[in-house]
């Protein structure tokens, strides 16, 4: 019976890290009502809500927009996110999404 949680719990992490990406973020002036938390990202459903972390912060922000379309970058997040993660005077900060 230990096997078979164990081998569960093992695909369970295995598939929420197949979801996961790390790389670089930058900042846009994004589309969100009253200072929602949004993103930019290239293949993620519009309306889909991500996890986006940075030393030790974490944030969830909703899908509302294609992007980033500079090569190197993961994800555009709006202003208000950027300033939650603490990334809005670096400007381009390594992430963690999921």
């Amino acid at each position: 019976m230990k096997t078979a949680a164990m081998s569960a719990a093992m695909l369970l992490f295995a598939s929420s890290m197949a979801n996961a990406e790390s790389g670089l973020a930058s900042y846009y002036h994004g589309i969100g009502k009253r200072g929602e938390m949004t993103c930019a990202h290239r293949k993620r459903p519009f309306g889909s809500m991500i996890t986006v972390s940075y030393r030790g912060k974490s944030i969830q922000c909703r899908v509302n927009d294609r992007g980033p379309f500079i090569r190197g970058r993961i994800i555009d997040v709006s202003t208000t996110a950027a300033r939650a993660l603490g990334i809005l005077q670096l400007g381009v900060a390594h992430v963690v999404i999921e």
